[in-house]
């Protein structure tokens, strides 16, 4: 994949993470059942999360991420599929062809 193939992928998933702009963010029973103010904390980790390394972005497209809040750990992962969510997309740095999904969850339900 070229350098700019993958700060294409990596700005759209940014963006997608800290806007919610660019795709569907999902959350697991977990974290939807925290409450209004517990999610807010922790989404606005979510969004102002910039700690990529080579262990937790070795292809650089800032698709995984960790947090903790309240003692609990938290992971965001985004995924790349087609406009039918069948499968995988074809070119994840194209936004015509790709529906990005943003998942957060617990580290237990990873």
């Amino acid at each position: 994949m070229t350098e700019e193939t993958v700060s294409k992928i990596q700005a759209l998933n940014d963006q997608l993470r800290q806007t919610g702009a660019g795709g569907k963010i999902v959350c697991t029973q977990v974290v939807s059942e925290l409450s209004t103010r517990d999610a807010d904390n922790l989404f606005s980790l979510i969004r102002s999360f910039d700690n990529f390394t080579e262990d937790n972005d070795p292809h650089g497209e800032h698709d995984f991420g960790s947090v903790e809040y309240n003692g609990q750990k938290y992971f965001w992962k985004i995924d790349y599929y087609n406009h039918d969510m069948t499968g995988g997309s074809e070119d994840p740095s194209d936004p015509k062809q790709t529906t990005r999904v943003l998942t957060i969850m617990t580290a237990q339900e990873y």
